[in-house]
């Protein structure tokens, strides 16, 4: 019986001990590299395809953006103030006018005859008045003739009277003959009072009569005026210089007053009337600043009236250049403005891009650490401009996102980026 041999465990040489954690290493790369718990969708994309942008913090001023018409600084409104025929066309419309201008002539026949009515009664007032006056200064002189010789009678009165006096003293006259004389005297002083009164009572009626005859004659003089400013008014002038650009009016047309004729461009200067939709009423205000672009060059606007009136959703507001309108620029030229909202903020920021069309700005592409790789990942964005969105969640400054149009990824969750 042959002795049992004791068998010996074989040693690993170092050789192989290394090459086999080599591979060990290389599987379990492998295993992270593949993942295959990983069940999201991948789509490899070639990096110089895409735009990838940098989230950061910053200064943010919003902006909308509006449309808007180029208008006169000024417009001036024709309007009848006499009703008429058209019976004369001076100017036609698009032509330039200076202040003063004759534009149109009416006729009105009815007038005419109203004006020679008022202006009989006007001379008949005025006839009446120098009659008054001419027979008021009759009376006064009539009066102090009766007064001058009532004074002279006094005087002569007086005499007799004081000489008799003393001759019936003296008993040389009789007492009748001394009292005939005595009444005389007295009735001649209360004539007199009673004729001094009724002269300064008559005065008085005769002025009260003129001054009542002086306001009518002003008050007929007065509307006459009137009257003849509304023949005046028949003729259509211009009120200011510009452009006549619109006349509506025809030769033997009926014009009622108050009618609309015409309206002249005052150009001296430009302004934009814009829309802006009613979401931001309560945000608009005088003094926004507001630019666009115009042959090659930018130009400030600012917000000067504002039309609270809402009209399908949109109200208008005036702006006004800050310096001079564009040289070349044309009434009813359509402008595209960028109206800025409030001050300066800070906020987090991505620029704008095609990918909004896509997500509405609910989701974005955020690459990892590595750069290699993109995934959807929630976000919310709040107010934006035409060159950044403001994000308010789901993204942190110095991470990079996908900002690029989305079309042709589908639905795919993660994107692979390849060189």
């Amino acid at each position: 019986m042959g002795m049992d041999r004791k068998i010996e465990k074989k040693k690993w040489p170092p050789k192989k001990i290394a090459g086999l954690t080599v591979s060990g290493l290389f599987f379990v790369i492998v295993i992270v590299a593949v993942d295959p718990f990983d069940t999201s969708s991948k789509l490899r994309v070639e990096e110089e395809k895409i735009t990838i942008s940098t989230v950061k913090k910053g200064p943010f001023q919003e902006f909308i953006p509006v449309t808007g018409t180029v208008l006169p600084i000024k417009t001036i409104f024709l309007d009848a103030r006499e009703g008429g025929q058209v019976d004369t066309l001076f100017i036609e419309a698009g032509s330039l006018v200076e202040r003063g201008d004759k534009i149109l002539q009416l006729s009105n026949t009815t007038l005419h005859i109203q004006i020679s009515s008022q202006d009989a009664q006007v001379v008949e007032q005025r006839n009446l008045l120098t009659n008054m006056r001419f027979n008021m200064e009759q009376n006064r002189l009539d009066l102090r003739r009766q007064l001058l010789e009532q004074e002279y009678q006094i005087k002569r009165l007086k005499r007799l009277y004081d000489r008799r006096k003393k001759l019936f003293e003296r008993n040389l006259i009789s007492e009748q003959e001394f009292e005939a004389t005595k009444d005389e005297y007295q009735y001649q002083i209360k004539q007199q009072k009673l004729n001094v009164e009724s002269f300064k009572q008559d005065s008085i009626f005769q002025e009260v009569q003129i001054r009542q005859l002086e306001t009518s004659l002003d008050r007929l003089e007065q509307n006459l005026e009137i009257a003849r400013q509304r023949l005046e008014d028949l003729t259509i002038k211009a009120p200011v210089s510009g452009q006549l650009t619109s006349l509506n009016a025809e030769i033997g047309q009926s014009i009622s007053q108050g009618q609309r004729l015409g309206q002249i461009d005052v150009l001296d200067g430009f302004k934009v009337r814009a829309g802006i939709d009613e979401h931001y009423l309560a945000r608009i205000s005088r003094g926004l600043n507001g630019e666009f672009d115009f042959a090659g060059d930018t130009y400030r606007l600012v917000t000067d009236k504002i039309y609270p009136e809402v009209r399908n959703g949109r109200f208008e507001v005036d702006m006004e250049f800050v310096s001079d309108s564009p040289e070349g620029i044309r009434r009813g030229q359509t402008v595209h403005i960028r109206l800025e909202l409030g001050d300066l903020s800070e906020a987090l920021l991505i620029p704008r891009g095609g990918f909004y069309q896509k997500t509405g700005g609910q989701w974005i592409y955020v690459l990892d650490e590595s750069g290699k790789v993109a995934t959807k990942r929630e976000i919310r964005l709040g107010r934006q401009n035409p060159q950044v969105f403001e994000v308010l969640e789901g993204l942190r400054p110095g991470e990079r996102v996908i900002t690029s149009t989305y079309d042709n990824f589908g639905d795919i969750d993660k994107l692979v980026l390849k060189k």
